[in-house]
């Protein structure tokens, strides 16, 4: 059984590093075919100046854009490719416009970005999980229903419409209340402060986590709701309850436990969207975490930036992916190894 299920790991991290083979040929497509529609990205290094054609030349090379397949419109530029790839092999991830190297850069947002994961994570498992249970519990009654109807209205909100009227219409005036009467240092003034501040890292991550993950709880309910409600009438449940078992020891050990299966399924799938989430929460709120690392690099035409943090969101995408797999498998017994 070790061997099958080692066999398993394999195949899955076989098909994972396919998979980013082929990520980073689109990625590098795309940049490409954009740098030789919109022109040299170096340009976006001098920011308002104009530059003489020798400095021009010496950033071009400097950012590895000499090679004349940009200036070649549908060129692939292969060769550059293969470049990058070796260089990212060798941990060289190069560096922004001012010579900053990408991992130092990622390396300082990513714990902003796994603290506002840590939020997400709590409002999916409290808020999702919660209302899924009591959903399926009262079936067809009020609560239900109501649950029901949030889940919807949750999904009719996208999380930059949340994002936008949270910070625009809710943080001032709630900011600046606290402020006046608690103090600008207060925890209250900095939960509701309207950008993120690096000293208060935690209060200021708070609210847009909650945000965040709140926009993709939705999905949670639903899928919580019909699992549970299989389990409800399932013949093992009958049978624990026609032994005399109580309905809260049916419930956690009969109904939530089997009901994990599918929930942790659709972990990896709200995982790619919370990731999305967190580009724009990030970028919208000022946060220096890698998804506001490459809302930034976007914006300022970093190409280099662009594709590496993108390549290292992949990455870890399929990290998660193959590590829900595992789990569903070791989980579920029907599901074969081979």
């Amino acid at each position: 059984m070790r061997a099958t299920v080692a066999g398993y790991i394999l195949r899955r991290v076989l098909q994972g590093i396919l998979t980013l083979f082929l990520v980073m040929i689109l990625l590098h497509w795309l940049t490409t075919l954009v740098i030789q529609l919109n022109g040299n990205p170096a340009l976006a290094f001098f920011g308002d100046r104009i530059p003489t054609a020798a400095q021009l030349a010496a950033v071009t090379a400097r950012f590895g854009l000499d090679n004349p397949c940009y200036s070649q419109t549908g060129n692939p530029c292969i060769g550059p490719f293969f470049e990058r790839l070796g260089q990212y092999l060798r941990g060289d991830f190069g560096t922004n416009f001012r010579g900053r190297e990408v991992t130092d850069i990622v390396g300082s947002a990513a714990p902003n970005t796994l603290k506002l994961f840590v939020v997400v994570t709590i409002v999916w498992s409290i808020v999702g999980l919660t209302l899924g249970s009591v959903a399926a519990r009262t079936r067809g009654r009020a609560p239900d229903t109501s649950i029901r109807v949030v889940s919807i209205l949750i999904d009719a909100l996208p999380i930059f419409v949340l994002l936008l009227i949270y910070k625009y219409v809710v943080t001032v005036p709630v900011n600046k209340w606290a402020s006046s009467n608690f103090g600008s240092d207060s925890f209250l003034a900095l939960l509701f402060r309207p950008s993120f501040s690096a000293d208060h890292s935690w209060a200021t991550l708070i609210i847009p986590g909650l945000l965040l993950g709140l926009a993709g709880t939705a999905s949670f309910i639903r899928l919580v709701r019909a699992a549970q409600l299989e389990n409800y009438n399932a013949d093992h449940v009958r049978t624990a309850r026609s032994k005399g078992l109580g309905e809260g020891r049916v419930t956690t050990r009969h109904i939530v436990r089997n009901s994990a299966i599918p929930v942790v399924t659709a972990v990896g799938f709200v995982f790619t969207d919370a990731l999305g989430g967190a580009v724009v929460t990030e970028g919208l709120m000022n946060i220096n975490g890698m998804g506001g690392v490459l809302w930034n690099a976007v914006r300022d035409s970093e190409t280099a930036v662009v594709i590496a943090v993108v390549t290292m969101l992949t990455v870890l995408t399929i990290v998660v992916m193959i590590g829900v797999d595992i789990v569903y498998a070791l989980l579920d017994p029907r599901i074969r190894y081979d």
